[in-house]
């Protein structure tokens, strides 16, 4: 009796160990995957920081060419805006007919003068021989007088024949004088004329470019028309730019600059000449002259754009959206094993789209491209590189 329900436990317990046979096995859940992120690793480059400034064409010094002759006519235009001429090269020549006219008068009015200090001398001379008689006279009359031979009034008449010997003798001179004098007036008018007909000659005071040309052919002149030629000394165009008073501290004379023209073409190589001390109140900007070298390429008042280089350096450089800059400092965000760490760096100078790390970092590290943007200090991430092709880009 008691074999029977042991063999039915028996086989009850074979049947329930039969069904959890038959169970599935239950699936393992692994640890989910990290999310990725782009990174970059840290390289030594060749760095150079540039500044751009956008400006106009001018001349470094213009030249205004006139006359202050008044009420002649230009006769002949010999340059052209454009031309480049040399120092001393006649530009346009104006009338001289009134002027020779004025030379013929003056040349009788000389010849006049020096008759008249011609006949002055040959009188000073006939007075200074009356003079002399007269004065030898009164000296052998006096002891005669002295010793009664003859009378006071053969004496009075010999002093005053001395008298009036003399005064003839002081007229003479006289005349003279006034004859040399109107003879120096006549040769001041001779110079006056000569100098104004040299002046019909309108000369380049400098070499240089002929910018404009206001002279027109048969137009009489005057000062108050103003200049008749406009030139750039020397044919020296430079480019005047402003830039902000941030930039205007990085920039020094004598630093080189790539000038781009408008229109394209060939770029021009230049210096800096002249960085203003005074910035503008209104605008806060400054004024920086660039030099360049004659170009006929050069166009006072077109619009051009200088590429100054104003720093360079060899160093370990990163993009600049992996560099966080706050009120803390700068900060990258280092993938070491796969786990984020913001490390505090600091830099240098921006080139392209690289900032320059002087110091925090080392190279070969990777750093997070774009920083503070997805992930955090100790953040568990998947580096992923980032691809040649996307690099070149933000270069």
């Amino acid at each position: 009796m008691l074999l029977r329900p042991l063999a039915l436990l028996v086989s009850l317990l074979a049947a329930v160990l039969a069904v959890r046979a038959e169970e599935p096995a239950p699936v393992s859940t692994a640890a989910p995957k990290p999310p990725s992120v782009t990174v970059v690793p840290v390289v030594s480059r060749d760095l150079v920081a540039r500044v751009t400034v956008t400006g106009t064409l001018v001349p470094r010094e213009t030249v205004v060419v006139g006359t202050d002759i008044e009420g002649l006519r230009i006769e002949a235009l010999l340059a052209d805006e454009g031309d480049r001429v040399e120092a001393g090269a006649v530009l346009a020549k104006l009338s001289t007919d009134t002027i020779e006219i004025e030379l013929a008068r003056n040349q009788s009015q000389i010849s006049r003068t020096e008759a008249a200090i011609a006949q002055a001398r040959s009188q000073i001379e006939e007075a200074q021989s009356a003079s002399i008689e007269a004065e030898a006279a009164l000296a052998r009359t006096q002891p005669l007088q002295q010793k009664g031979i003859v009378g006071q009034d053969v004496l009075d008449q010999r002093v005053s024949a001395a008298a009036s010997a003399r005064a003839r003798l002081a007229s003479a001179r006289q005349a003279a004088t006034a004859a040399e004098a109107d003879r120096a007036i006549a040769l001041a008018e001779r110079r006056e004329q000569e100098l104004r007909r040299a002046k019909t000659d309108i000369k380049a005071p400098t070499a240089g470019l002929v910018l404009s040309r206001a002279a027109r052919l048969g137009s009489v002149v005057s000062v108050a028309s103003g200049g008749l030629f406009e030139m750039a000394r020397d044919g020296l165009i430079e480019l005047d730019a402003e830039v902000s008073e941030t930039v205007l501290n990085t920039l020094r004379q004598g630093q080189r600059v790539t000038v781009t023209l408008s229109g394209g073409g060939e770029a021009v190589a230049g210096e800096i000449r002249l960085v203003s001390p005074k910035v503008d109140e209104t605008t806060r900007l400054g004024r920086v002259r660039i030099a360049l070298p004659p170009s006929d390429a050069l166009r006072t008042g077109a619009f051009a754009r200088g590429s100054v280089e104003t720093a360079r350096s060899t160093g370990l450089a990163v993009p600049q959206t992996a560099v966080v800059v706050d009120e803390r400092g700068a900060r990258v965000q280092v993938v070491r094993d796969g786990k984020v760490e913001t490390r505090a760096v600091a830099t240098g100078i921006q080139s392209g789209g690289e900032i320059e790390i002087v110091k925090g970092l080392s190279g070969g590290e990777d750093i997070v491209s774009r920083a503070g943007t997805f992930v955090r200090d100790g953040d568990l991430v998947t580096p992923v590189e980032e691809a040649a092709g996307a690099a070149e880009v933000r270069t």
